[in-house]
Protein backbone atom coordinates (compact mmCIF):
# COMPACT_ATOMS: atom_id res chain seq x y z
CA UNK A 1 0.00 0.00 0.00
CA UNK A 2 2.59 2.48 0.80
CA UNK A 3 4.85 1.80 -2.44
CA UNK A 4 1.05 2.89 -4.31
CA UNK A 5 1.05 6.34 -2.18
CA UNK A 6 5.06 7.08 -3.42
CA UNK A 7 5.49 10.90 -4.81
CA UNK A 8 6.59 9.48 -8.69
CA UNK A 9 9.37 12.26 -8.80
CA UNK A 10 11.06 10.97 -5.37
CA UNK A 11 10.41 7.41 -7.33
CA UNK A 12 12.31 8.76 -10.05
CA UNK A 13 14.97 10.63 -8.23
CA UNK A 14 15.98 7.43 -6.15
CA UNK A 15 15.63 4.72 -9.42
CA UNK A 16 18.69 7.13 -11.15
CA UNK A 17 20.26 7.05 -7.95
CA UNK A 18 20.21 3.34 -7.56
CA UNK A 19 21.26 3.10 -11.31
CA UNK A 20 24.21 4.62 -9.98
CA UNK A 21 25.10 3.53 -6.68
CA UNK A 22 24.70 -0.07 -5.30
CA UNK A 23 21.34 -0.70 -2.66
CA UNK A 24 23.68 -0.80 0.23
CA UNK A 25 27.04 -0.61 0.66
CA UNK A 26 29.97 -1.61 2.95
CA UNK A 27 29.49 0.88 6.30
CA UNK A 28 33.70 1.11 5.78
CA UNK A 29 32.95 2.85 2.70
CA UNK A 30 31.21 5.58 3.78
CA UNK A 31 34.59 7.12 5.92
CA UNK A 32 35.55 10.30 4.04
CA UNK A 33 39.41 9.01 4.29
CA UNK A 34 38.72 6.63 1.35
CA UNK A 35 37.94 8.34 -1.20
CA UNK A 36 37.36 12.13 0.14
CA UNK A 37 34.22 12.32 -2.19
CA UNK A 38 36.42 12.92 -4.98
CA UNK A 39 34.88 11.56 -7.92
CA UNK A 40 31.34 12.86 -6.66
CA UNK A 41 32.47 16.51 -6.49
CA UNK A 42 33.69 15.65 -10.22
CA UNK A 43 29.97 14.72 -11.34
CA UNK A 44 28.67 17.74 -9.77
CA UNK A 45 31.29 19.94 -11.41
CA UNK A 46 30.56 18.51 -14.91
CA UNK A 47 27.04 19.87 -14.21
CA UNK A 48 28.07 23.03 -12.85
CA UNK A 49 29.36 23.42 -16.40
CA UNK A 50 26.99 21.99 -18.09
CA UNK A 51 24.47 24.51 -16.89
CA UNK A 52 26.72 27.34 -17.06
CA UNK A 53 27.81 26.67 -20.37
CA UNK A 54 24.56 27.21 -21.49
CA UNK A 55 23.93 30.07 -20.08
CA UNK A 56 27.43 31.74 -21.75
CA UNK A 57 25.66 30.57 -25.07
CA UNK A 58 22.94 32.91 -24.68
CA UNK A 59 25.15 36.03 -25.03
CA UNK A 60 28.47 34.52 -26.31
CA UNK A 61 29.10 35.39 -30.55
CA UNK A 62 31.12 32.48 -31.76
CA UNK A 63 33.08 34.64 -34.67
CA UNK A 64 36.28 36.80 -34.18
CA UNK A 65 35.39 39.86 -34.87
CA UNK A 66 32.62 39.56 -31.98
CA UNK A 67 33.49 37.06 -29.76
CA UNK A 68 36.01 39.42 -27.64
CA UNK A 69 33.28 42.05 -27.31
CA UNK A 70 30.54 39.19 -26.20
CA UNK A 71 32.80 38.37 -23.30
CA UNK A 72 33.71 41.46 -21.96
CA UNK A 73 29.70 42.64 -22.39
CA UNK A 74 29.23 39.90 -19.90
CA UNK A 75 30.77 42.00 -17.17
CA UNK A 76 29.63 45.26 -18.09
CA UNK A 77 26.18 44.99 -19.58
CA UNK A 78 24.54 42.35 -16.82
CA UNK A 79 27.35 41.68 -14.27
CA UNK A 80 25.26 38.48 -12.99
CA UNK A 81 26.37 36.94 -16.60
CA UNK A 82 29.95 37.68 -15.77
CA UNK A 83 29.78 35.84 -12.39
CA UNK A 84 28.27 32.57 -14.62
CA UNK A 85 31.19 33.26 -16.80
CA UNK A 86 33.53 33.46 -13.19
CA UNK A 87 31.90 30.34 -12.03
CA UNK A 88 31.88 28.45 -15.39
CA UNK A 89 35.85 29.38 -15.47
CA UNK A 90 36.63 28.35 -12.15
CA UNK A 91 34.50 25.31 -12.00
CA UNK A 92 36.42 24.20 -15.07
CA UNK A 93 39.76 24.71 -13.51
CA UNK A 94 38.37 22.72 -10.23
CA UNK A 95 37.59 20.00 -12.27
CA UNK A 96 40.89 19.37 -13.67
CA UNK A 97 42.31 19.02 -10.39
CA UNK A 98 39.85 17.16 -8.69
CA UNK A 99 40.18 14.80 -11.70
CA UNK A 100 43.56 14.57 -11.07
CA UNK A 101 43.45 13.96 -7.53
CA UNK A 102 40.62 11.19 -8.03
CA UNK A 103 43.45 9.32 -10.23
CA UNK A 104 45.79 9.66 -7.75
CA UNK A 105 43.46 8.48 -5.24
CA UNK A 106 42.08 5.52 -7.20
CA UNK A 107 45.81 4.37 -7.76
CA UNK A 108 47.07 4.65 -4.33
CA UNK A 109 43.57 2.39 -2.84
CA UNK A 110 44.45 -0.11 -5.57
CA UNK A 111 41.28 0.02 -7.21
CA UNK A 112 42.77 -0.36 -10.55
CA UNK A 113 42.67 -4.22 -11.18
CA UNK A 114 40.44 -6.63 -11.51
CA UNK A 115 36.74 -6.00 -11.88
CA UNK A 116 37.80 -2.42 -11.99
CA UNK A 117 40.14 -2.36 -14.68
CA UNK A 118 37.66 -1.29 -17.36
CA UNK A 119 36.63 1.65 -14.81
CA UNK A 120 40.27 2.55 -14.55
CA UNK A 121 40.44 3.10 -18.66
CA UNK A 122 37.14 4.83 -18.79
CA UNK A 123 38.75 6.94 -15.75
CA UNK A 124 41.99 7.77 -18.38
CA UNK A 125 39.67 8.55 -20.84
CA UNK A 126 37.84 10.99 -18.60
CA UNK A 127 41.15 12.78 -17.44
CA UNK A 128 42.09 13.19 -21.44
CA UNK A 129 38.41 14.92 -22.28
CA UNK A 130 38.36 17.12 -19.07
CA UNK A 131 42.16 18.35 -20.38
CA UNK A 132 41.07 18.36 -24.21
CA UNK A 133 37.64 20.80 -22.96
CA UNK A 134 39.53 22.99 -20.34
CA UNK A 135 42.20 23.33 -24.00
CA UNK A 136 39.06 23.81 -26.39
CA UNK A 137 37.10 26.32 -24.32
CA UNK A 138 40.33 28.68 -23.44
CA UNK A 139 40.14 29.95 -26.79
CA UNK A 140 37.03 30.97 -26.98
CA UNK A 141 37.25 34.34 -25.60
CA UNK A 142 39.46 35.73 -28.43
CA UNK A 143 41.72 37.57 -26.11
CA UNK A 144 45.73 37.81 -26.42
CA UNK A 145 46.49 34.99 -23.64
CA UNK A 146 44.19 32.34 -25.17
CA UNK A 147 44.98 32.79 -29.21
CA UNK A 148 48.98 32.63 -28.24
CA UNK A 149 48.44 29.92 -26.05
CA UNK A 150 46.04 27.84 -28.26
CA UNK A 151 48.61 29.06 -31.49
CA UNK A 152 51.83 27.32 -29.36
CA UNK A 153 50.19 24.26 -28.22
CA UNK A 154 48.08 23.93 -31.21
CA UNK A 155 51.53 23.96 -33.11
CA UNK A 156 52.64 20.76 -30.70
CA UNK A 157 50.79 18.52 -32.82
CA UNK A 158 52.62 18.60 -36.14
CA UNK A 159 55.38 16.68 -33.79
CA UNK A 160 53.12 13.92 -34.04
CA UNK A 161 54.98 11.47 -36.15
CA UNK A 162 53.24 10.57 -40.06
CA UNK A 163 50.05 12.31 -39.25
CA UNK A 164 51.31 15.33 -36.93
CA UNK A 165 50.76 18.05 -39.57
CA UNK A 166 47.31 16.76 -40.68
CA UNK A 167 46.23 16.90 -37.20
CA UNK A 168 47.39 20.20 -36.46
CA UNK A 169 45.33 21.63 -39.55
CA UNK A 170 42.75 19.73 -38.83
CA UNK A 171 42.63 21.31 -35.72
CA UNK A 172 43.13 24.72 -36.37
CA UNK A 173 41.15 24.33 -40.13
CA UNK A 174 44.21 25.30 -41.45
CA UNK A 175 47.59 26.81 -41.53
CA UNK A 176 46.73 28.91 -38.74
CA UNK A 177 44.90 30.18 -36.00
CA UNK A 178 42.00 31.51 -37.68
CA UNK A 179 37.98 32.28 -38.03
CA UNK A 180 37.84 28.80 -38.61
CA UNK A 181 39.68 27.64 -35.98
CA UNK A 182 36.90 29.45 -33.19
CA UNK A 183 34.46 27.94 -34.96
CA UNK A 184 36.17 24.23 -34.58
CA UNK A 185 37.05 24.78 -31.11
CA UNK A 186 33.51 26.14 -30.43
CA UNK A 187 31.74 22.89 -32.34
CA UNK A 188 34.14 20.38 -30.18
CA UNK A 189 33.40 22.14 -26.94
CA UNK A 190 29.90 23.09 -27.05
CA UNK A 191 28.91 20.22 -29.79
CA UNK A 192 31.01 17.00 -28.75
CA UNK A 193 32.72 16.97 -25.92
CA UNK A 194 29.29 17.25 -23.67
CA UNK A 195 27.90 14.06 -25.24
CA UNK A 196 30.98 12.42 -24.66
CA UNK A 197 31.10 13.16 -21.18
CA UNK A 198 27.30 12.44 -20.38
CA UNK A 199 28.07 8.85 -22.09
CA UNK A 200 31.37 7.98 -20.32
CA UNK A 201 30.29 9.57 -17.11
CA UNK A 202 27.21 7.44 -16.56
CA UNK A 203 29.52 4.67 -17.72
CA UNK A 204 32.20 5.04 -15.02
CA UNK A 205 29.73 5.11 -12.07
CA UNK A 206 28.10 1.97 -14.13
CA UNK A 207 31.20 0.44 -13.25
CA UNK A 208 31.23 1.27 -9.86
CA UNK A 209 27.99 -0.05 -9.17
CA UNK A 210 28.44 -2.99 -11.04
CA UNK A 211 31.89 -3.45 -8.83
CA UNK A 212 29.66 -3.29 -5.55
CA UNK A 213 30.61 0.59 -4.90
CA UNK A 214 33.56 2.03 -3.65
CA UNK A 215 36.91 -0.19 -3.04
CA UNK A 216 37.30 -1.46 0.81
CA UNK A 217 39.81 -3.29 2.93
CA UNK A 218 40.04 -6.97 3.28
CA UNK A 219 40.93 -6.63 6.94
CA UNK A 220 39.95 -4.34 9.54
CA UNK A 221 37.17 -3.99 12.02
CA UNK A 222 34.70 -6.51 12.04
CA UNK A 223 31.56 -4.76 12.18
CA UNK A 224 32.81 -1.77 9.67
CA UNK A 225 33.73 -4.84 6.76
CA UNK A 226 30.90 -6.68 7.44
CA UNK A 227 27.22 -4.51 8.33
CA UNK A 228 25.65 -2.88 5.19
CA UNK A 229 23.83 -0.03 5.12
CA UNK A 230 20.66 1.67 2.75
CA UNK A 231 22.47 3.78 0.07
CA UNK A 232 19.40 6.42 0.57
CA UNK A 233 19.79 7.67 3.01
CA UNK A 234 22.85 7.19 4.28
CA UNK A 235 25.30 7.86 1.06
CA UNK A 236 23.14 10.52 -0.54
CA UNK A 237 23.06 12.53 2.64
CA UNK A 238 26.63 12.71 2.75
CA UNK A 239 27.13 13.43 -0.67
CA UNK A 240 24.62 15.98 -0.28
CA UNK A 241 26.23 17.05 2.57
CA UNK A 242 29.71 17.47 0.81
CA UNK A 243 28.67 18.85 -2.74
CA UNK A 244 26.66 21.78 -1.47
CA UNK A 245 29.22 22.45 0.74
CA UNK A 246 32.04 22.51 -2.22
CA UNK A 247 29.49 24.23 -4.36
CA UNK A 248 28.96 26.81 -2.09
CA UNK A 249 32.42 28.06 -1.57
CA UNK A 250 32.90 27.77 -5.47
CA UNK A 251 30.06 30.49 -6.07
CA UNK A 252 31.41 32.52 -3.56
CA UNK A 253 34.79 32.12 -4.58
CA UNK A 254 33.51 33.33 -8.75
CA UNK A 255 31.73 36.30 -6.86
CA UNK A 256 35.26 37.41 -5.63
CA UNK A 257 37.54 36.81 -8.28
CA UNK A 258 36.87 37.35 -11.87
CA UNK A 259 38.19 35.18 -14.68
CA UNK A 260 41.34 36.23 -16.86
CA UNK A 261 40.28 38.19 -19.67
CA UNK A 262 43.16 39.99 -21.57
CA UNK A 263 43.27 42.84 -24.33
CA UNK A 264 41.73 41.38 -27.55
CA UNK A 265 43.87 38.88 -29.24
CA UNK A 266 46.73 40.41 -31.86
CA UNK A 267 47.69 38.23 -34.00
CA UNK A 268 51.05 40.16 -34.76
CA UNK A 269 51.86 41.18 -31.47
CA UNK A 270 52.81 37.96 -29.15
CA UNK A 271 52.98 39.03 -25.60
CA UNK A 272 56.25 37.96 -23.54
CA UNK A 273 56.01 35.12 -21.96
CA UNK A 274 53.55 33.19 -23.49
CA UNK A 275 51.96 30.68 -21.59
CA UNK A 276 48.94 27.62 -21.63
CA UNK A 277 46.69 26.77 -18.86
CA UNK A 278 48.33 25.64 -16.05
CA UNK A 279 47.70 22.12 -16.75
CA UNK A 280 49.81 22.38 -19.94
CA UNK A 281 52.22 24.61 -18.58
CA UNK A 282 54.67 21.29 -17.44
CA UNK A 283 54.20 20.02 -20.86
CA UNK A 284 55.64 23.65 -22.13
CA UNK A 285 58.41 23.86 -19.45
CA UNK A 286 59.78 20.17 -20.61
CA UNK A 287 60.03 21.24 -24.23
CA UNK A 288 62.48 23.70 -22.83
CA UNK A 289 64.92 21.15 -22.55
CA UNK A 290 63.77 18.00 -24.39
CA UNK A 291 63.59 17.36 -28.37
CA UNK A 292 59.85 18.43 -29.19
CA UNK A 293 59.25 14.73 -30.32
CA UNK A 294 59.91 13.14 -26.88
CA UNK A 295 58.37 15.65 -24.53
CA UNK A 296 55.45 15.84 -26.98
CA UNK A 297 55.07 12.23 -27.88
CA UNK A 298 57.96 9.03 -26.88
CA UNK A 299 57.72 10.45 -23.37
CA UNK A 300 53.91 11.31 -22.96
CA UNK A 301 52.87 8.25 -24.89
CA UNK A 302 55.16 5.97 -22.52
CA UNK A 303 53.42 7.09 -19.69
CA UNK A 304 50.04 6.69 -20.92
CA UNK A 305 51.07 2.87 -21.89
CA UNK A 306 52.49 2.09 -18.52
CA UNK A 307 49.03 3.58 -16.90
CA UNK A 308 47.31 1.25 -19.21
CA UNK A 309 49.72 -1.67 -18.94
CA UNK A 310 50.42 -1.75 -14.91
CA UNK A 311 47.10 -3.23 -14.12
CA UNK A 312 46.64 -5.55 -15.90
CA UNK A 313 49.03 -7.53 -13.41
CA UNK A 314 47.49 -7.80 -9.98
CA UNK A 315 51.03 -8.02 -8.45
CA UNK A 316 51.38 -4.20 -9.15
CA UNK A 317 47.86 -3.23 -7.40
CA UNK A 318 48.04 -2.17 -3.87
CA UNK A 319 46.00 -3.72 -1.43
CA UNK A 320 42.46 -2.57 -1.89
CA UNK A 321 41.37 -0.15 0.44
CA UNK A 322 43.89 0.99 2.02
CA UNK A 323 46.10 4.34 0.83
CA UNK A 324 49.97 3.48 0.13
CA UNK A 325 49.35 -0.28 0.97
CA UNK A 326 49.78 0.25 4.62
CA UNK A 327 51.80 2.22 6.80
CA UNK A 328 54.99 1.55 5.67
CA UNK A 329 54.65 2.15 1.88
CA UNK A 330 53.14 5.78 3.37
CA UNK A 331 57.01 7.23 4.53
CA UNK A 332 58.71 5.30 1.13
CA UNK A 333 56.18 7.14 -1.21
CA UNK A 334 56.57 10.80 0.76
CA UNK A 335 60.18 10.07 -0.31
CA UNK A 336 59.58 8.77 -3.42
CA UNK A 337 57.50 11.99 -4.17
CA UNK A 338 59.91 14.32 -2.85
CA UNK A 339 62.82 12.92 -4.68
CA UNK A 340 61.22 13.51 -7.74
CA UNK A 341 60.37 17.24 -7.33
CA UNK A 342 64.12 17.44 -6.11
CA UNK A 343 65.42 15.77 -8.98
CA UNK A 344 63.78 17.35 -11.40
CA UNK A 345 64.14 21.14 -9.95
CA UNK A 346 67.88 20.37 -10.02
CA UNK A 347 67.81 19.29 -13.72
CA UNK A 348 66.02 22.25 -14.60
CA UNK A 349 68.48 24.36 -12.56
CA UNK A 350 71.36 22.76 -14.37
CA UNK A 351 70.08 22.49 -17.74
CA UNK A 352 69.56 26.66 -17.28
CA UNK A 353 72.48 27.63 -16.24
CA UNK A 354 75.04 25.20 -17.83
CA UNK A 355 73.44 24.11 -21.65
CA UNK A 356 71.20 26.68 -22.30
CA UNK A 357 73.53 28.96 -23.93
CA UNK A 358 74.71 29.25 -27.68
CA UNK A 359 78.01 28.05 -26.91
CA UNK A 360 77.28 25.27 -24.93
CA UNK A 361 74.43 23.90 -27.15
CA UNK A 362 75.19 21.08 -28.99
CA UNK A 363 74.44 21.28 -32.52
CA UNK A 364 72.16 17.36 -32.74
CA UNK A 365 69.46 17.85 -30.74
CA UNK A 366 67.71 14.77 -31.14
CA UNK A 367 70.85 13.22 -29.98
CA UNK A 368 71.81 15.22 -26.53
CA UNK A 369 68.37 16.60 -26.02
CA UNK A 370 66.44 13.78 -27.37
CA UNK A 371 68.00 10.30 -27.24
CA UNK A 372 70.54 10.76 -24.43
CA UNK A 373 68.21 12.52 -22.11
CA UNK A 374 65.68 9.38 -22.91
CA UNK A 375 69.23 7.09 -21.85
CA UNK A 376 69.40 8.97 -18.96
CA UNK A 377 65.88 8.50 -17.70
CA UNK A 378 65.96 5.36 -18.33
CA UNK A 379 69.07 4.96 -16.26
CA UNK A 380 67.51 7.14 -13.72
CA UNK A 381 64.22 5.68 -13.41
CA UNK A 382 66.45 2.04 -13.60
CA UNK A 383 68.33 2.39 -10.35
CA UNK A 384 65.49 3.76 -8.91
CA UNK A 385 63.12 0.62 -9.21
CA UNK A 386 66.37 -1.89 -7.77
CA UNK A 387 66.97 0.48 -4.87
CA UNK A 388 63.18 0.61 -3.97
CA UNK A 389 63.05 -3.27 -4.64
CA UNK A 390 65.96 -4.18 -3.05
CA UNK A 391 64.93 -1.51 0.15
CA UNK A 392 63.27 -3.36 3.24
CA UNK A 393 62.18 -5.42 0.49
CA UNK A 394 59.72 -4.19 -1.09
CA UNK A 395 56.70 -5.80 -2.74
CA UNK A 396 56.03 -5.03 -6.38
CA UNK A 397 52.83 -3.04 -5.76
CA UNK A 398 54.62 -0.63 -3.70
CA UNK A 399 57.90 -0.09 -5.77
CA UNK A 400 55.28 0.36 -8.79
CA UNK A 401 53.04 2.82 -6.54
CA UNK A 402 57.35 4.50 -5.97
CA UNK A 403 58.21 4.67 -9.50
CA UNK A 404 54.51 6.48 -10.10
CA UNK A 405 54.76 8.65 -6.94
CA UNK A 406 58.13 9.48 -8.35
CA UNK A 407 56.34 11.01 -11.74
CA UNK A 408 54.04 12.85 -10.21
CA UNK A 409 56.87 15.05 -8.43
CA UNK A 410 58.47 15.40 -11.72
CA UNK A 411 54.94 16.48 -13.31
CA UNK A 412 54.37 18.74 -10.42
CA UNK A 413 57.76 20.18 -10.04
CA UNK A 414 57.81 20.93 -13.93
CA UNK A 415 54.62 22.39 -13.61
CA UNK A 416 55.54 24.80 -10.71
CA UNK A 417 58.35 26.09 -12.61
CA UNK A 418 56.31 26.71 -15.77
CA UNK A 419 53.42 28.83 -13.62
CA UNK A 420 55.72 30.84 -10.98
CA UNK A 421 59.20 30.99 -12.15
CA UNK A 422 59.69 31.42 -15.52
CA UNK A 423 59.54 35.24 -16.39
CA UNK A 424 60.17 37.08 -19.66
CA UNK A 425 62.05 35.27 -22.80
CA UNK A 426 60.65 32.11 -20.37
CA UNK A 427 63.72 32.63 -18.44
CA UNK A 428 64.25 31.34 -14.52
CA UNK A 429 62.96 34.57 -12.04
CA UNK A 430 62.38 34.02 -8.47
CA UNK A 431 58.95 35.35 -7.85
CA UNK A 432 58.55 38.33 -5.68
Amino acid sequence: MSQQHIDPKNRFISGFILHLHPRTIPLETLRISLSFGLGGIAALLLMVLFITGLLQLLTYEPEISTAYGSVLGMYKNVPITGWVRNIHYWAGNCLVLVAILHLLRVFLTGAIGGVRLLNWYIGLLLLFLTLFANFTGYLLPWDQLSYWAATIFSSMFAYIPVVGNQLMELLRGGEKIGPDTLSIFFAIHVGFLPLFFIIFTIWHFWQVRKAGGLICRTDGPKKMLSERVNTVPALVERELFWGLSFLAVLLIFSALVDAPLAEPANPGLSPNPVKGGWYLVGLQELLLHIHPIFAIWVLPATVLLLLALIPIRQTNVLPPGVWFGGRDGRRAAFLAFILGIIVTSSAIVADDMLFRTEQLQPGNEFLTRGLLILAGYLVLVGGFTATARKWQQMATAKTVMLIFLFHVGILLALTVVGIWFRGAGMQLIWPL
